[in-house]
């Protein structure tokens, strides 16, 4: 078997989607798992909606996500061959050159100033009902396409069809065609969407006598609520979102292998090598895949979970920096640098993603945070925890800071010399310390605080409910 060679063909026009990131990235793991090239093509002939903007995105949201391709245009590390150039603008002595082959072999005429694909088979004009004109039908045999993911499929064409337009620019089936044999690709993974192409595919690379490559179409992504396919306008839809929001990227990459690919267990969460290892076209689902947010977030969280520390801290700070306010003050960055490790340390397990930890945390950078005023009325209202913020102010006075557990030790102390337990110590303590009922461990946000804030807020929080 001759090297496994794909492609990812996008066009720089808009915003990079997550249906392509999709793409890309099964062609990406099709060729790692056989050893084989991947291939990077711009479709950039769309000369009035192409973008060097857009064109960049793509680049940097495949080096982001880690799809790294062999051949194609130089950005970075990524790109060189010796079969570009790689960018269809660049490709048009190509296009005309392949264009001539079918003229001189009869497999194309000129038309209306067009140029257009000759089938073979008998001929016959038919009025067209829905066209309202008649038309050339062409008797043919059904193209059979084995794909490689939906199966067999019988597609007829029966009628001639344009390769070049009247003003001489080539249409989206010939480019495909002729750069995908130029290039040498062996195998075609792109979207379900353009199986009805197919077809007029195969009769191309019939009329260049060239056997076509193996076709797989993968489902579509189906947008998170209703019926139909993800577009650009969905949430959710644009890497460039996750990138933004700081989302890891592998963990948006294990995501989107799931997306119509399983590794043939109940696992979800893998190691880029094992997804690798594990990868082939007959593990791709035939049914569409439907977008789900809350699943993705779960998986950044996942591998949130298993940064180190540091990297953990340094993406917090990279987030912070690129998202400070209008004015460019930022509490969180001009803390202390060991402060604001130790809160993100703590803020580690329990958050999804680093676009939480703004609000997460911004009660540990200002004193001046609001009280909910429904928790506040819940809690207040439970015991006696005016008494209890007392008692825990007196004895916090004197308790070692040194370790959560020290911190845990005390409270537990106090608890059994009052009678009372764990919680009603923990919901009042924590009120009075952020506002709120969410955050992490009360005793680490203690500890991290610091004896000083945490005595000063409780007092400041008792005054202010008359005790």
């Amino acid at each position: 078997m001759s090297q496994v060679r794909v492609r990812f063909a996008p066009s720089p026009t808009g915003f990079f989607h997550i249906g392509s990131a999709r793409t890309a990235l099964f062609n990406w793991l099709y060729a790692r798992h056989t050893g084989g090239v991947f291939v990077l093509r711009i479709e950039d002939t769309d000369k009035e909606r192409n973008s060097d903007e857009y064109l960049r995105l793509i680049y940097e949201s495949l080096t982001w996500l880690g799809l790294d391709w062999d051949e194609g245009p130089v950005f970075g590390k990524c790109g060189g061959g010796d079969r570009g150039p790689y960018r269809q603008s660049e490709r048009g002595a190509i296009y005309r050159e392949y264009v001539q082959k079918l003229l001189d072999a009869g497999r194309a005429y000129e038309k209306d100033g067009a140029i257009w694909f000759k089938l073979l088979g008998e001929r016959s004009e038919v009025f067209d009902e829905h066209r309202k004109k008649t038309v050339v039908k062409v008797r043919t045999e059904p193209v059979v396409i084995e794909d490689q993911i939906r199966g067999r499929v019988e597609r007829v064409e029966d009628e001639d069809f344009v390769i070049v337009r009247s003003d001489g620019n080539p249409v989206f089936h010939l480019v495909n065609v002729v750069d995908d044999i130029a290039m040498g690709i062996t195998h075609i993974i792109r979207g379900e969407d353009h199986l009805s192409n197919t077809s007029k595919h195969v009769h191309l690379y019939e009329g260049f006598g060239v056997a076509p490559p193996a076709f797989a179409h993968i489902p579509l992504i189906l947008k998170q609520n209703g019926p139909g396919k993800m577009s650009k306008r969905d949430q959710g839809a644009l890497i460039e979102e996750y990138q933004r929001r700081g989302f890891l990227p592998q963990a948006l990459v294990n995501f989107l292998c799931l997306l119509g690919w399983n590794p043939g267990d109940d696992r979800e969460k893998l190691p880029i090598a094992e997804i690798i290892r594990l990868f082939d076209l007959p593990g791709v689902n035939q049914s569409n895949a439907r977008f789900d947010e809350k699943k993705l977030a779960h998986m950044n969280m996942a591998y949130l979970l298993e940064l180190p520390a540091d990297d953990f801290v340094a993406r917090a700070r990279e987030y912070f920096e690129r998202h400070r306010p209008p004015d460019g003050t930022s509490a969180a960055l001009s803390a202390d640098k060991e402060y604001f490790r130790e809160v993100m340390k703590l803020s580690q397990p329990k958050v999804k993603g680093v676009e939480e930890l703004p609000a997460y945390t911004g009660y540990f950078f200002s004193d001046d945070y609001p009280i909910d005023p429904k928790v506040r009325d819940k809690v207040m209202a439970k015991g006696d925890p005016r008494a209890r913020l007392r008692e825990l102010s007196a004895a916090l006075t004197t308790t070692s800071f040194s370790s959560d557990t020290t911190i845990e030790d005390a409270i537990k102390a106090l608890a059994a010399e009052h009678g009372v337990g764990f919680g009603d110590y923990q919901a009042v303590t924590r009120l009075a310390l952020s506002g709120t009922n969410v955050g992490p461990s009360i005793t680490g946000m203690i500890r991290v605080l610091g004896r000083e804030r945490v005595l000063d807020r409780i007092e400041r929080f008792l005054a202010s409910q008359g005790a």
